[in-house]
């Protein structure tokens, strides 16, 4: 089921009242029916996908349980190291054997011997990068004595399988959601109003941003060789406000459901496109993903290659991006795109700028300065950039891409008549994004855009603006549910 279905709108019903109004008699009782609603969720999906998730997690609670009896170091890291190989195992199994295996097969016919790999196909099933990072954290977090294990195997499923967060995150850590799982949760009305008040702008983002972007995008992208500079471009601008609308808007979607539970997970993205430089782009794009690389990969590469100074933070930062592009995806177009933001990324870490920026642009204030747009813009369209490789199918298609949006034609209007053919309908597309960038810039300081915005306001006037969104959603979704972006992830 998607969030965008009709079928998750029916389900979600169905488990809210069941959870405030059946299981509520006890923390244990509300943490064992979510478990049940989860797992439902999930296996609605494959059912072997649930079993592979239970076995693979049963692993990793026994081995946090083994870790915190004993006082004997050896055992402790057998014990972590465990979990480590039995995640990064499975996760390299289902994500990269067909990468791998293609790999090798075009390797050997370039050799003349032909070495075939069609007969398996292995499929990853949705969720897997994500609840297997969450898993990792966790257990590191316990080896290192950050955070005290449950011995509890219901709050230990309710933490990991969670339904709103286990297929696309946010990657919670157990220091801010496991807590939450050892009390009786009370029904929270003003947080479960804020809740559907972010569910629906988080609907917003996937149906009206992301879906009709990724139109355009596809359509440029899949026939970039007869498009115009100025065409390629649009289609790159496209993709880049398919991706924010479309993830971002799953995670605001995942952040309101858990809130109807009275349940708070962590923010995931924080306004990205309004960043100064790269290194603030990164606390905001994607945040439970970039903070987990910080703790659990760059900072400990930086600390076994601190003799190495200033060569040890570059190839830690350079390591930190590969992993990320990596676990994005079983092609090269991703690690291009990590070691591109690793070039972006590093003069600004050994620079002011990696200590600056951390508040909201514009605080406070209207409007940006002079200075604040020329930041924004270099930093946006450097990012822009670097969405190229990750959309295009090769790095070939990449380069060839960016290649034709330096020609002469980038100075030409775009080309109308392949819209026409397709029936789309770009500058009305690029009315909506301008309206939605307005909403989001003025409500930059929130949690998300409309989380205040027009809460001062007659409320004649704010529900008006609540229907419009409600309609603009109805209108555009027309009963056709898109998938998630990062559900190939």
């Amino acid at each position: 089921m998607l969030f965008n279905s009709i079928s998750f709108a029916i389900f979600l019903t169905i488990v809210f009242i069941l959870h405030w109004f059946v299981m509520n008699k006890n923390c244990r009782s509300q943490n064992a029916f979510l478990v049940i609603a989860s797992f439902v969720f999930y296996a609605l999906w494959d059912w072997r996908f649930l079993l592979l998730m239970v076995i693979s997690k049963s692993i990793d609670f026994v081995s946090t349980i083994q870790i915190t009896n004993t006082d004997n170091a050896r055992r402790k890291k057998r014990f972590l190291l465990l979990s480590i190989f039995t995640n990064v195992a499975i996760l390299g199994f289902f994500k990269y054997f067909n990468f791998f295996a293609g790999s090798f097969s075009n390797a050997f016919l370039s050799i003349g011997l032909n070495f075939s790999t069609s007969s398996l196909q292995i499929i990853m099933p949705v969720g897997l990068s994500f609840y297997t990072m969450q898993a990792l954290g966790y257990v590191i977090d316990v080896y290192q004595e950050e955070v005290e294990p449950t011995r509890n195997i219901i709050e230990y499923f309710a933490f990991l399988s969670f339904f709103p967060l286990v297929l696309a995150g946010p990657i919670e850590r157990a220091s801010n959601l496991l807590h939450q799982l050892k009390i009786k949760r009370e029904f929270n009305y003003s947080n479960a109003v804020d809740g559907l008040r972010q569910i629906l702008w988080g609907l917003f983002k996937k149906v009206v941003i992301a879906d009709n972007c990724a139109s355009l995008a596809n359509l440029i992208f899949n026939h970039s060789a007869n498009y115009s500079g100025s065409t390629l471009l649009l289609g790159a601008l496209f993709f880049t406000f398919q991706i924010y609308g479309d993830f971002s808007g799953y995670s605001d979607m995942a952040i309101g459901i858990a809130k109807l539970f009275n349940i708070n997970l962590m923010q995931n993205f924080a306004f990205p496109y309004f960043s100064r430089n790269i290194g603030e782009f990164w606390r905001r794009w994607h945040i439970s993903l970039s903070t987990w690389l910080f703790d659990y990969i760059f900072k400990p590469l930086q600390m076994s290659l601190r003799d190495l100074k200033l060569l040890g933070n570059i190839f830690a930062i350079l390591i930190t991006f590969i992993i990320s592009g990596i676990w994005h995806g079983s092609n090269w177009t991703f690690i291009i795109w990590g070691v591109l933001n690793a070039v972006y990324f590093i003069p600004s870490f050994f620079t002011w700028k990696r200590h600056s920026n951390t508040a909201v642009v514009a605080q406070g204030k209207y409007l940006p300065t002079t200075r604040e747009v020329i930041q924004m813009g270099y930093t946006f369209m450097a990012t822009v950039f670097a969405w190229i490789f990750f959309r295009a199918d090769s790095i070939g298609q990449a380069l060839t891409f960016i290649k034709n949006i330096f020609k002469r034609s980038l100075f030409s209007p775009p080309d109308s008549r392949a819209f026409n053919a397709a029936n789309e309908h770009p500058s009305k597309m690029i009315i909506i994004i301008i309206l939605f960038l307005i909403i989001e810039w003025l409500g930059r300081e929130q949690q998300y855009a409309i989380a205040d915005f027009g809460l001062k306001w007659p409320k004649p006037v704010r529900l008006a603006l609540y229907y419009c969104i409600i309609f603009a959603v109805l209108f555009y979704f027309a009963g056709k549910s898109q998938q998630f972006i990062y559900f190939q992830f």
